[in-house]
């Protein structure tokens, strides 16, 4: 955050909220002030120091005072990297987003509802749909000339999104990222993050040259107090922009279809990547192929889960789940509130999106994207497969021995086996059959024990991980990693913060 502490630009953040929420067009104004201001400020150091080359250039073609025109072209030598940075940093060209080009002749219905609501908007045509692998949709612009403009229109879904979610829900996540357009949110959306990698690229350069002199000392000096203002109000702008784009959505399918949408998104969304991979995964354990492929299992799965997944509980913890000071997205609870909607569990999905925009493409797709994930994965699937049998077979030998009779490595090793392979009731005595020998500190062996406990929710595995990493920094990452995730979960995130805080102080000073 530059010269600003955390809690600083947070608080900087929800104050600017506020105002957001009071005058959101004079805000959004003030944002495109300090922008069009801050890109001026830079082009103009561009055109000093080009202007101040040619300068010294044309004094030094002439031989008039030479000497100086040298001390001075020397005193200008760490300026150019700024220059050169910061002009590529103008110039940039973004990327264009990642996926499976879809056309029109493969989904027809999905084009037509695209250009459906593309007319109800009155916005700019897209102009390039592309399928990718996640739960997810977004729009996004490129500009084709750079910081001159001529955007190219790209809408991205994911196929899992289209298998999992009604056709209704799906239509109010086309007009929310349709309403990006509409609001030119996207063209600006391209313009400030080009401009925040500008800023990042010139001051990350001004930084490494400040102690050169004075003037890259100043920029340096000015640039971190200006950084954290300047990504404050553009993130508050961002996200003033998602509720803008809900809003758009309700007005097309009402609100509590909007309103069902989010709660399904945010709930399946989190299964999908808590349960739905890691289940799929485990089967590598033994299996030295998938039992069923990802993409083709997903519509079964999203509906035989629905129980799973739309529960009260999870919707409870959703609702409790605040906005950050770095997600531009609006948590659950305040976007179900600006659409003035009360949190309502999502139906069993009857009909995905897949089957009525996509038709019989929906099952090629599928299949297409089953064995593209299979190509990227199977190797590392087979790899990890022989790898768990490698260690069922060494878990079977070592566990058919008196633990009283093994080595000390021979003995941690078995209960590492036993913790990787989910046997945590037989890791913990092995542990401690360990941990009571003579010959040690066991800070590895404490460790494991510590990370057993927390995850049987005993919190006395915290003062294990502390004892561990007392003895061997180089445990410290992963002790305090296991720390804050268990105190996250049981307690707050503020809790967890000070307690790895303090260990790791407690930890250096060891």
């Amino acid at each position: 955050m530059g010269a600003m502490e955390n809690n600083a630009y947070e608080h900087l953040v929800y104050q600017l909220e506020g105002i957001s929420r009071d005058k959101p067009a004079a805000f959004r104004l003030k944002v495109l002030l300090i922008s069009g201001l801050a890109y001026a400020v830079l082009f103009l150091i561009l055109v000093a120091i080009l202007g101040f080359s040619w300068f010294l250039f044309d004094e030094l073609r002439h031989g008039r005072h030479a000497g100086g025109a040298i001390r001075a072209g020397i005193f200008l030598l760490p300026l150019l990297p700024i220059f050169w940075v910061s002009l590529r940093a103008f110039l940039v060209r973004l990327p264009p987003p990642e996926g499976r080009p879809l056309t029109r002749a493969e989904a027809p219905r999905l084009f037509e509802l695209i250009e459906k609501t593309r007319r109800k908007l009155k916005g700019p045509r897209i102009h390039q749909v592309l399928l990718n692998d996640e739960y997810n949709a977004a729009i996004c612009q490129i500009p084709r000339l750079g910081m001159f403009g001529w955007h190219r229109n790209y809408l991205i879904i994911g196929l899992p999104y289209l298998l999992g979610t009604p056709t209704r829900e799906a239509v109010a996540t086309l007009a929310h990222e349709y309403g990006h357009l509409v609001g030119e949110h996207g063209r600006l959306g391209s313009w400030i993050y080009r401009q925040r990698r500008t800023f990042a690229a010139v001051h990350a350069q001004a930084s490494a040259t400040a102690g050169s002199n004075w003037i890259n000392a100043l920029m340096a000096e000015l640039l971190d107090r200006f950084a954290p203002y300047y990504n404050a109000y553009t993130f508050v702008l961002s996200r003033q922009q998602e509720y803008e784009a809900d809003a758009v959505a309700s007005k097309i399918v009402g609100d509590a279809i909007n309103a069902s949408g989010l709660v399904r998104d945010t709930l399946l969304g989190r299964w999908i990547d808590d349960v739905f991979w890691p289940r799929l995964y485990a089967q590598a354990d033994s299996n030295e192929t998938p039992r069923f492929m990802p993409y083709a299992a997903m519509p079964t799965a999203f509906v035989a889960g629905h129980d799973e997944w739309a529960t009260q509980d999870a919707l409870r913890a959703a609702l409790k789940q605040e906005s950050g000071a770095l997600d531009t997205h609006p948590c659950l609870r305040e976007r179900l509130e600006a659409l003035v909607s009360k949190p309502v569990l999502p139906k069993t999905l009857e009909h995905s999106a897949a089957e009525t925009l996509l038709g019989a493409m929906a099952k090629t797709l599928v299949d297409e994207f089953d064995q593209r994930w299979w190509e990227t994965h199977g190797a590392d699937w087979q790899k990890y497969f022989h790898r768990r049998k490698a260690d069922r077979d060494r878990l079977a030998a070592l566990g058919a021995c008196d633990p009283t009779q093994l080595s000390d490595g021979d003995l941690f090793d078995l209960a590492l086996l036993q913790y990787r392979l989910n046997q945590h009731k037989q890791a913990l005595p092995t542990l401690d059959h360990l941990l009571q020998r003579r010959g040690g500190p066991w800070p590895r062996a404490e460790m494991l024990k510590g990370k057993l406990l927390l995850r049987a929710g005993d919190e006395r595995g915290l003062a294990l991980l502390l004892q561990a990493l007392r003895v061997d920094h180089t445990l410290t990452e992963d002790c305090l990693r296991a720390g804050y995730r268990f105190l996250a979960k049981t307690a707050s995130r503020q809790v967890a913060d000070a307690w790895v805080e303090a260990a790791a102080a407690e930890g250096a000073d060891e």
